[in-house]
């Protein structure tokens, strides 16, 4: 069929690429190759599969760029959004998901869809013919990493991401922990505790580096490098890069108060986030980790309240591979020297859940559009999407190119606008105003 859109990859990007385009009268395959072909950290075999954390971080459309793109996610009709909105968990002023449904749910959606089929098939080499998409994330196969490498004459880039651990909630001593999101955060009572919290004082926090730079690591395979991204560095590699490190990043003290101890303010403290909706089971935020298993559960025994810890899974640690995007991707997401073949996803070289979801979003309407004979305008780079897509089509040094996460500073700047952090309320007020205004009326040319 002339008109068939193929999707390698059943992911965050690949999910919404293929519900976009199924919306817009297109019919798709999604071609996912598990569970046949396994990865180092996918547990099951349903779509939309959450490996890392179970937050799509902030959810303020007004103050935060990846709440402003939940925002234009949301006003596009995206699945993901959708189904995450339908399983979210308390999670202070973030949107977290329970996992498990999220994935499933995501699954049920896209099946159901009278115009997708799903075949579970790895794809090895890049197709010569057709519209294709692939969004095949960090966790490329290496069959097809080898085919997009001899395509591209690059090497792909790469990085290494770290899974943090999820404990079970019923083996955290409450007598020593306590249910409470930074600064009160949240509207509801659910949201206001939506964390679980392990304070220190400076001897444990002390100790606790201690262990976390003597642990056994994983070793890196020869000819493999630790190019971490820095919004995912494992708790260990913070505590190498200084010891003080970790207590300005996941363990910051401030914004919370136990009420085991109201007037001692502690030294550093660990926070859990619920990850599923029963309650039963808590991820250690911010605590991705290369340490072999045994050396994982002796050091997190030894955060407070942790002491009897029952794991539900140890962190781990995988390689991610992504493209020099502003070398070879034109402003529609197409391979250049391929331009049947559209990339989406992490691997272009965002970063995140919503981010990676966003690329997919964006590569169906592209792609649906291309199919029916239309032409999309620009997305305006005034948008979280557009800014995105900018960036990592040419707005981002080649020779330097890392994975980005959305943030203001990927946007055009308004005018008038006070710079320094006393007027970053008012200026991002304006960037999101902005925004939305930008995309309604660029949603309206779809």
């Amino acid at each position: 069929m002339a008109d068939l859109l193929h999707i390698i990859g059943g992911g965050m990007a690949g999910s919404e690429a293929a519900w976009q385009a199924a919306q817009a009268g297109i019919d798709v395959v999604i071609h996912e190759m598990r569970p046949g072909t396994g990865t180092f950290a996918h547990q099951t075999d349903r779509l939309a599969e959450m490996v890392c954390s179970n937050s799509f971080r902030s959810d303020d459309d007004e103050q935060n760029a990846v709440g402003l793109l939940h925002w234009e996610m949301r006003a596009a009709g995206g699945l993901i959004m959708a189904m995450a909105d339908s399983h979210r968990l308390p999670a202070g002023g973030a949107l977290a998901v329970d996992r498990e449904a999220f994935a499933l749910a995501v699954t049920e959606r896209l099946l159901a869809h009278p115009r997708i089929a799903l075949e579970r098939s790895e794809i090895t080499s890049l197709p010569a013919a057709g519209h294709w998409i692939i969004a095949t994330g960090p966790l490329t196969s290496d069959a097809l990493g080898q085919a997009i490498r001899a395509e591209t004459g690059t090497q792909a880039l790469a990085f290494f991401d770290a899974i943090a651990p999820i404990v079970h909630a019923d083996s955290v001593d409450l007598s020593k922990a306590w249910f409470q999101s930074r600064y009160d955060k949240g509207e509801t009572e659910a949201e206001r505790t939506a964390y679980l919290n392990c304070p220190m004082d400076r001897a444990q926090y002390e100790a606790f580096i201690d262990a976390l730079l003597a642990a056994d690591k994983t070793e890196f395979h020869e000819g493999e490098t630790a190019g971490y991204f820095d919004g995912c560095l494992p708790i260990e590699v913070m505590a190498e890069r200084g010891r003080e490190t970790p207590r300005h990043g996941p363990m910051k003290p401030v914004g919370l108060t136990n009420p085991h101890a109201p007037d001692v303010k502690p030294h550093a403290v660990v926070q859990l986030r619920r990850d599923n909706a029963l309650g039963t089971l808590y991820n250690i935020v911010g605590f991705q980790t290369k340490m072999k298993y045994g050396a994982q559960v002796d050091v997190f025994r030894m955060i407070p309240g942790l002491e009897g810890a029952r794991f539900a899974r140890l962190g781990g640690i995988h390689r991610n591979t992504f493209l020099n995007s502003p070398t070879l991707l034109d402003c529609e997401l197409r391979l250049k020297p391929k331009p049947h073949i559209r990339f989406a996803g992490q691997i272009t070289g965002v970063e995140g859940y919503v981010e990676s979801a966003a690329m997919g979003l964006l590569a169906g309407r592209l792609a649906a559009a291309e199919l029916t004979g239309r032409a999309l305008p620009p997305v305006p780079p005034t948008t979280a999407t557009g800014a995105l897509v900018a960036h990592i089509t040419g707005g981002a040094e080649a020779k330097t190119f890392q994975p980005m996460n959305v943030n203001f500073g990927l946007f055009p700047p308004v005018d008038g606008l006070k710079a320094g952090r006393r007027g970053r309320r008012d200026r991002y007020k304006a960037y999101t105003d902005r925004a939305k205004a930008d995309w309604h009326a660029w949603l309206g040319h779809g």
